[in-house]
């Protein structure tokens, strides 16, 4: 399989993390991917795809079976099909959709942000499912995620995603230093992101349905 472009990798990260927080609107419309691509929150770096661009990515993840076109409705809608076509357990499939969304995460990361996805027991089950898909053999398709080098200061090492081709390490960005604590401060940042990205879902069903904002008439 060729290299993702960047959008197309933002636009299928956006479906798989939709067909998981937010099952009753998925699959999607075009708008919901948009909208979903420009979420500001559970993303980096934050993009500004247009529709056009989004439609294209579509089209192009159509032609490598990781997307499908939803039939019954007057509007097409998408959904993914990563797991089939990759051959990987949806546990996995959290993870690459993680790293599609957001970048090289540690594996603590990647299990505080997939609590929405996936509950995953401790961060050793979410690193053997990493190592997997690290080892993966090359007659189903190689690997599909590398381990970073430990960036100065750091006390876990980064995992990144290879369905956009070979990782940069230099170009890897570094983690923020993070003040010694006992979690909470993570926790109440990951609150808060839910909350922002609800909010936006919300919002952007409410303009899907043709939905006033609250305080407006009609």
């Amino acid at each position: 399989m060729r290299p993702l472009t960047d959008i197309e990798a933002r636009v299928l990260g956006t479906l798989m993390e939709k067909a998981r927080t937010v099952p009753d609107s998925y699959p999607l419309s075009l708008n919901a991917v948009v909208s979903g691509c420009n979420q500001k929150s559970s993303r980096e770096p934050v993009m500004n795809v247009a529709e056009p661009q989004a439609q294209e990515a579509l089209d192009a993840l159509r032609h490598l079976s990781l997307v499908m076109e939803s039939s019954g409705s007057r509007v097409t809608r998408y959904e993914h099909n990563v797991p089939r076509v990759l051959g990987i357990p949806d546990q996995s499939a959290a993870l690459i959709g993680l790293l599609l969304l957001r970048g090289p995460q540690t594996a603590g990361e990647l299990r505080i942000n997939t609590e929405r996805w996936h509950r995953f027991a401790d961060i050793s089950s979410v690193e053997a499912f990493l190592v997997e898909l690290e080892e993966r053999a090359e007659a189903k398709g190689g690997p599909l995620v590398v381990r970073l080098p430990r960036a100065p200061g750091a006390r876990e090492q980064r995992w990144a995603h290879l369905l956009a081709g070979p990782v940069e390490f230099a170009a890897a960005p570094a983690p923020a230093a993070a003040a010694p604590s006992d979690g909470l401060e993570a926790r109440v940042a990951l609150l808060e992101a839910e909350a922002a990205q609800l909010r936006e879902e919300l919002q952007a069903l409410r303009d899907h349905l043709g939905l006033s904002r609250p305080g407006q008439d009609g």
